[in-house]
């Protein structure tokens, strides 16, 4: 062989093993498990990196059927029996609400979560933002919670979709 082809050989090689950002493996950022306000467990929410995106998992259990609103808060607290020590929907940047609202959306807007006759449920998310500009501002010095309302949001309403009683929650930690 002549040395120029070796050296091509060599760099398509040496290619072959790189991987973009967006080829990269999963992995977990963060989790918290759900809880309605008498301690029952509801399900669980997990933040997993997939390349330079952070995805949001949740699963319901336990919760009557319907359509459910759920979404990030602004504060890591779930004080029992109505979690409003959760805060507000998680908006650093001042966002409206709602995928709906042509002034919206904010990082706490989440889809709503169906949850079936069973009582279980599913819903998955990519947040707007790479793991760089979001992970600071989930777990900022007074942490996220995630929550799940009572009825549906209806991804327009200023500040919360009216999306009723918080039914569970959970706050979000490390790893």
């Amino acid at each position: 062989m002549k040395p120029f082809s070796t050296a091509w050989i060599a760099l398509a090689a040496s290619l072959a093993g790189c991987q973009t950002i967006d080829e990269m493996g999963t992995t977990s950022l963060g989790q918290t498990k759900l809880r309605t306000a008498d301690g029952t467990p509801a399900g669980t929410a997990r933040l997993i990196a997939s390349g330079s995106d952070v995805n949001v998992t949740i699963t319901l259990s336990g919760l009557s059927p319907g359509t459910h609103g759920v979404h990030l808060h602004m504060t890591g607290s779930c004080t029992p029996p109505d979690f409003t020590s959760a805060g507000g929907h998680l908006n650093p940047g001042g966002q409206a609400h709602g995928f709906d609202n042509p002034r919206g959306v904010h990082l706490g807007d989440l889809p709503n979560a169906v949850v079936g006759p069973a009582g279980d449920g599913s819903v998955s998310f990519t947040l707007r933002g790479t793991a760089q500009e979001v992970l600071p501002q989930i777990f900022d010095a007074d942490g996220t919670a995630v929550v799940v309302h009572a009825t549906a949001d209806d991804y327009q309403t200023d500040p919360a979709g009216n999306s009723g009683a918080r039914l569970a929650c959970g706050v979000l930690e490390r790893g």
